[in-house]
């Protein structure tokens, strides 16, 4: 079974101007944004009002989250995409589980559910990826691009074209692979973010994820 990994949080700071609870490094609470990172928070709360710890994460740097909300509405809930959202989300859950990040887990495969509208099969899905064995609940052109986005999260020196071919031959277009391609692409980095300070799911509210449109400013969480 592949572990995923929690971060450990360390001591907490009770007197920082800033927030410290939930990551390794200062963030800027909700209540003390001003400017551009105010425009941005309110664009991406919830609607219970909460915004996620990897976007807390960010606030020192406004411009990093504006780039990462961008490639992460474009990756995985953009209208022109072809591939359905909970496959897409499935492709980054099983990316996720071989990083062993335990938050990107568990946001995802919470949107995975809610887009599916299958408990069931969204379980059997889980127990197949985290066993590292997607052959139990897929098969066809969604198991070659699962085994395509594993390959490139452990061996990405390691690809070659036989895994491309693999996705061409059970009928997949250049434009899906692509976006397979940048799920796993995106999960990398968004994993790296996440278990690189510290962020935990603490406080969060799972499974949200922005309307499928073509509109790069329509990030609220939904």
């Amino acid at each position: 079974m592949i572990a995923a990994r929690r971060p450990a949080v360390g001591p907490v700071p009770l007197d920082s101007v800033m927030q410290r609870s939930q990551l390794w490094i200062d963030v800027i609470p909700d209540a003390e944004a001003t400017g551009r990172l105010r425009e941005l928070y309110d664009r991406i709360r919830g609607p219970d009002g909460s915004i996620d710890n990897i976007m807390l994460a960010h606030g020192l740097r406004p411009h990093t989250m504006e780039g990462h909300l961008a490639l992460y509405k474009s990756v995985l809930h953009h209208a022109r995409n072809a591939l359905p959202r909970w496959l897409l989300e499935t492709a980054g859950v099983y990316a996720s589980l071989l990083n062993g990040c335990a938050y990107c887990v568990e946001h995802h495969f919470a949107g995975l559910r809610r887009l599916l509208r299958d408990d069931a099969r969204a379980d059997v899905i889980r127990t197949a990826l985290e066993q590292d064995r997607p052959e139990d609940a897929f098969a066809g052109r969604e198991l070659a691009l699962l085994r395509y986005a594993a390959a490139l999260t452990l061996r990405p020196a390691e690809m070659d074209e036989t895994l491309v071919t693999a996705m061409r031959a059970h009928g997949m277009s250049d434009g899906e692979i692509l976006e397979i391609n940048q799920v796993v692409a995106y999960f990398a980095y968004a994993n790296r973010t996440v278990l690189g300070l510290g962020v935990t799911t603490e406080g969060d509210t799972l499974g949200l994820s922005p309307n499928a449109t073509d509109d790069p400013s329509d990030w609220g969480h939904r």
